[in-house]
């Protein structure tokens, strides 16, 4: 086995003779050599679902320019249900997705309303 540290700014390439290989190909024959790949079969539709879904947590939290922490903390989000929810362990249920899209549109107005909620209460 090797390893090696993918460098962000340069992604890995094909070779030229990759490149001649997968331009020959049709799409129909790519598909078919992609899931007769014993090592990387297709992601079925819950799968691919659950992925959306924990990119649609992160990139609302990510929106905000928050950590995980962070985020949680001025969200009143258990931090362990945030992670759970950004690495696809887990799903919002439809009010924590329409509590996250709110705090997408609008992170300012909810945490002045979580802010007047605390004063209120004290």
């Amino acid at each position: 086995m090797v390893r090696f540290k993918l460098d962000a700014t340069v992604p890995p390439g094909l070779t030229a003779d990759q490149e001649a290989r997968l331009a020959s190909m049709t799409d129909a024959e790519i598909t078919a050599a992609a899931e007769a790949d014993p090592d990387n079969p297709p992601l079925s539709e819950e799968e691919l679902s659950r992925m959306a879904a924990a990119r649609f947590v992160r990139s609302v939290r990510e929106g905000t320019g928050l950590t995980q922490a962070g985020f949680a903390s001025a969200f009143r989000i258990g931090i362990g249900r945030l992670r759970d929810l950004e690495q696809g362990r887990s799903r919002a249920d439809s009010a924590l997705l329409a509590y996250l899209t709110v705090i997408a549109r609008e992170p300012g107005t909810v945490r002045r309303v979580l802010a007047s909620e605390d004063t209120m209460n004290a």
